[in-house]
């Protein structure tokens, strides 16, 4: 009788070592892959960015190197194409009056997931599983991150970018390295 109640025991005690394991992974897991945000979704609505034109002295008249006054100008375009994740929407690289440059992603709809980012890349944007994985294999910059799987946002580029260099743009997903959605951005 003392052998069973030392088995009993035991078993007892690998059941909750089991147990306590098995809490752990199932926090990690959540921590990691966060799947409560497949079912929440984040809408914003910020307005087209508009920006004062720079102050001329008196008696000047703008040159052809001042910035368009009149507003935003679309310099560069594209429409989102699904990755990892169905994805719709238009990415718009505008020229603000002030001469600083924004991406605007319009009419955006896409999957929300861990740690997702907005980045301007060179690479190019290919269709299906071969477009997962290529955005951080070059150049890219990270404009910050998703404010929202929804609707209409604005992405302030950095003073220091040569738009140049940047041809697309991903929705990326920094957590597992892969690309939610993609627009090659061609002159407006």
């Amino acid at each position: 009788m003392g052998q069973a109640v030392v088995d009993v025991k035991r078993r007892g005690r690998v059941w909750a070592g089991a147990l306590v394991a098995a809490v752990v992974v199932l926090g990690i897991g959540s921590y990691w892959f966060q799947p409560w945000k497949l079912w929440r979704d984040e809408t914003v609505s910020e307005a087209v960015p508009t920006a004062a034109a720079p102050q001329r002295p008196a008696g000047s008249s703008g040159g052809s190197g001042s910035p368009d006054a009149s507003g935003p100008r679309t310099l560069a375009q594209g429409t989102l194409i699904s990755h990892e994740h169905a994805t719709t929407g238009t990415a718009k690289l505008l020229r603000l009056a002030d001469g600083s440059h924004t991406l605007r992603l319009e009419g955006l709809d896409t999957s929300n997931g861990p740690d997702l980012r907005v980045w301007l890349t060179d690479a190019p944007v290919k269709e299906g599983v071969a477009g997962w994985r290529v955005f951080d294999d070059g150049k890219y910059v990270s404009l910050g991150k998703l404010k929202g799987n929804k609707g209409d946002q604005n992405y302030e580029v950095p003073a220091d970018v040569n738009l140049a260099d940047y041809s697309s743009v991903t929705i990326w997903c920094d957590r597992f390295d892969v690309s939610f959605g993609a627009a090659a951005l061609t002159p407006a």
